[in-house]
């Protein structure tokens, strides 16, 4: 089983300040060893929780601490009420097949 490196960030945000976050959060350039990147969205729109998917934990780290990024977070920053995040490890699961019946 191919094994990954996952940074996930959950989000809080001011309340109607959802599109005015995407277009703050939206990385560019592109980060370095980023495989893949997924958002979802609470219903009310209040909470986000980015997964992005890297070649490596030195990766991930390379673009924490870079410039782009603090740029970044400063832009995302007026729009967060709290933050939660974090590095993983991990695999995809298997699961068991349906009976079909």
């Amino acid at each position: 089983m191919d094994e990954h490196y996952v940074w996930v960030t959950t989000r809080r945000l001011q309340p109607g300040t959802l599109a005015e976050f995407e277009s703050a959060w939206r990385p560019s350039p592109s980060p370095r060893g980023m495989r893949r990147a997924y958002a979802y969205w609470s219903e009310d729109g209040r909470e986000l929780t980015g997964v992005s998917f890297w070649d490596s934990q030195d990766a991930c780290d390379a673009w924490r601490s870079s410039e782009p990024e603090a740029q970044r977070r400063a832009a995302m920053a007026p729009y967060v009420v709290e933050e939660h995040e974090g590095f993983y490890r991990g695999r995809e699961l298997t699961l068991p097949h349906a009976e079909h019946g």
